[in-house]
């Protein structure tokens, strides 16, 4: 009998070599390499059993299927993530940090189905029933077709939606699961991807769509094998910080929809609020008029935003001058504040800036660069922009202004709202000396 062997597998890949090393040689990630259970070799010689299959014609595909594969769910801002609705048995892998509200939004989804006469099985291997009963109490949720089962082998998860045959399977988490047909507890890289792999050989048949939490690393990242994100369908990270109630939800895959939109929702004692007015959600509380702020246009997937930018300057008490942001990136600013100097000779390097975005927004859109420069001049001259201006443009090196390509849009919630943009120039230089010189 051929002897055991213990192999090593990538935890960012899942490349498996026979030996440790430091480095992987399919993904080069260091220290990822992870002993994993022995294994006897494979006879390379052994013929497996092929059977050819007739392959479907892609317009006989599409005539036998019905209007509408995708069920909306009803919570409007999802909806949107998810391209219209659920698909029929697609799998739904939704990730993001401890507390920010994955087993809340799960849980409002099966209220939000059960209302639609949908039967939910709800799969928790972190929670007792009792427990996600209190949960969906709080939360003052209905949940008449749901049904409850804490277990963490995957079996008998699998044999019990066979038995009862839902519309709609949820895992919580798949960190936990385990099979026996592999060695070793839940979480580890191959117990994740044999799991995961399961549920797929079983949705995809029976068009039963599966949602699947996902832990995150300490880096933010999806816990697991990196393979799990091309299993799934879907993969949904949800965002925002625990002090603020701003929480987003973004698709970094959909293979039914959009990546470029986002849910915007907004954490209370019930739960998770879709947004619905998002413009008055970011200026509710602004006080117009203020020095070192201003009003910057973003676009979140199809959609405007206005929020409000706060600058600070202040003259530095040290030799190397202090960069501080909160909702934007810090290289961002840094790249900023030298095109600030060298084009419009303001001193900054003798300047500690201090950058926040209000409301716990995030801004990633590079048309925000200008808001940034001109809440910075606004604090640095101590004179304050007119309560209706918005900026809105990218800064390049030179110093130039470039328009973004979704102006359009933007302009019309300008006018919306009632609001105004620069149309004075195209240099950053000459815009600062009609606002503040």
């Amino acid at each position: 009998m051929a002897k055991s062997s213990i192999i090593y597998t990538c935890t960012e890949c899942s490349h498996q070599a026979p030996k440790w090393e430091g480095r992987c040689q399919q993904c080069e990630s260091w220290g990822t390499l992870m002993e994993g259970e022995k294994m006897a070799p494979t006879q390379r010689d052994k013929k497996i059993a092929a059977h050819a299959r007739s392959p479907k014609e892609f317009t006989s595909v599409l005539a036998s299927l019905s209007k509408s594969i995708a069920t909306a769910t009803g919570i409007e801002e999802l909806d949107r993530v998810l391209g219209g609705g659920i698909v029929d048995g697609a799998l739904i892998l939704l990730t993001g940090e401890p507390g920010i509200g994955k087993s809340t939004l799960t849980l409002q989804i099966a209220n939000a189905l059960s209302q639609q006469s949908k039967k939910i099985l709800y799969i928790s291997g972190e929670e007792s029933e009792e427990q996600i009963s209190l949960r969906g109490q709080r939360l003052n949720l209905q949940l008449q077709n749901l049904h409850i089962l804490a277990e963490q082998n995957l079996e008998s998860v699998i044999a019990t939606a066979e038995q009862e045959k839902p519309e709609l399977l949820i895992i919580d988490s798949i960190q936990v699961m385990s099979s026996g047909a592999l060695p070793g507890g839940g979480g580890g890289t191959s117990q994740v991807r044999f799991c995961t792999e399961q549920l797929l050989e079983f949705a995809k048949p029976r068009n039963i769509p599966v949602l699947i939490i996902g832990h995150v690393t300490k880096d933010g990242n999806l816990a697991g094998p990196r393979v799990l994100e091309h299993l799934v369908d879907t993969v949904l990270y949800f965002e925002g910080s625990r002090s603020h109630e701003l929480r987003m939800l973004r698709p970094v895959k959909n293979r039914f929809g959009s990546t470029q939109e986002v849910g915007i929702f907004a954490m209370d004692s019930k739960g998770l609020q879709p947004i619905d007015n998002v413009q008055d959600f970011f200026l509710k509380d602004r006080h117009a008029g203020q020095i070192g702020t201003c009003l910057v246009a973003t676009m979140e997937g199809s959609r405007p935003i206005i929020v409000e930018v706060q600058a600070l300057t202040n003259k530095t008490a040290f030799g190397y001058p202090k960069r501080t942001t909160s909702g934007f990136d810090l290289n961002r600013l840094n790249l900023l504040m030298a095109v600030l100097e060298r084009h419009c000779g303001v001193r900054l390097s003798e300047q500690d800036v201090y950058i926040n975005v209000v409301s716990g927004y995030r801004m990633n859109d590079p048309g925000a660069d200008l808001g940034i420069c001109m809440a910075v001049l606004s604090s640095y001259y101590k004179k304050a922009l007119q309560s209706d201006y918005v900026a809105c443009g990218e800064i390049g090196l030179s110093g130039e202004i470039r328009k973004p390509k979704t102006w359009k849009q933007i302009e019309r919630e300008l006018k919306k709202l009632r609001l105004v943009s620069d149309k004075k120039g195209t240099n950053l230089q000459k815009l600062m000396e009609e606002y503040f010189r």
